[in-house]
């Protein structure tokens, strides 16, 4: 019985390219010259290889050092993020100050400011209706500039979600699990809001 012979290959020599029977199992190059000849393409892309797989598995033992705290502190800065973008249009919850006025008083910065604090209402830190854009000033200088906000926060949300916002609310103790959650639930409706700006 005939063996059966190896179907050609192109050399993945891109100088050479030709069409060759390979001999063994793998062979990547009609001849060892096209082996040379690619030695260094091949050990750059073991060497990226290498690196990414490197930098996949600090992450992962970052990831795996984080304590909940760390996890809070970027689920929070998600929620903020959207805040300010989804606010991005309108002026300083308290103030009334607009992008260009704020600009010349503070450089441009912007906070997502809570009407109820972290530390007063832990439980609403990641509530949407709680959290709006605010000035650097109003949210840090002026500790939030509470009196202000609530005018205009009746204003923009309505004395209903006001009072709902100011009633008692259920501890809540989040989980790991949760509050990685909620951060890449803020990260895909930032991203959302980003694709609308751009289309």
């Amino acid at each position: 019985m005939i063996a059966k012979q190896p179907r050609p290959k192109k050399c993945k020599n891109p100088a050479c390219g030709v069409s060759f029977p390979p001999q063994r199992l793998g062979q990547a190059v009609c001849s060892p010259k096209c082996g040379l000849a690619i030695k260094d393409v091949n050990r750059e892309r073991a060497r990226k290889s290498l690196a990414q797989i490197e930098r996949k598995e600090i992450q992962v033992r970052k990831e795996k050092l984080k304590s909940r705290a760390d996890h809070l502190r970027e689920a929070q800065a998600a929620v903020n993020e959207f805040v300010r973008l989804r606010d991005a249009h309108l002026p300083c919850i308290s103030c009334d100050s607009t992008p260009s006025d704020h600009d010349l008083i503070t450089g441009s910065r912007w906070d997502a400011g809570h009407y109820r604090s972290v530390g007063a209402c832990p439980e609403l830190r990641f509530e949407p209706l709680n959290i709006h854009r605010q000035c650097v000033k109003c949210n840090r200088s002026l500790s939030g500039n509470a009196v202000e906000y609530r005018i205009r926060l009746v204003l923009r949300i309505g004395a209903e979600k006001v009072a709902w916002i100011e009633g008692p609310h259920e501890a809540r103790k989040y989980t790991v699990e949760e509050i990685k959650a909620i951060k890449a639930k803020y990260r895909a409706m930032t991203r959302e809001l980003k694709k609308g700006e751009a289309a």
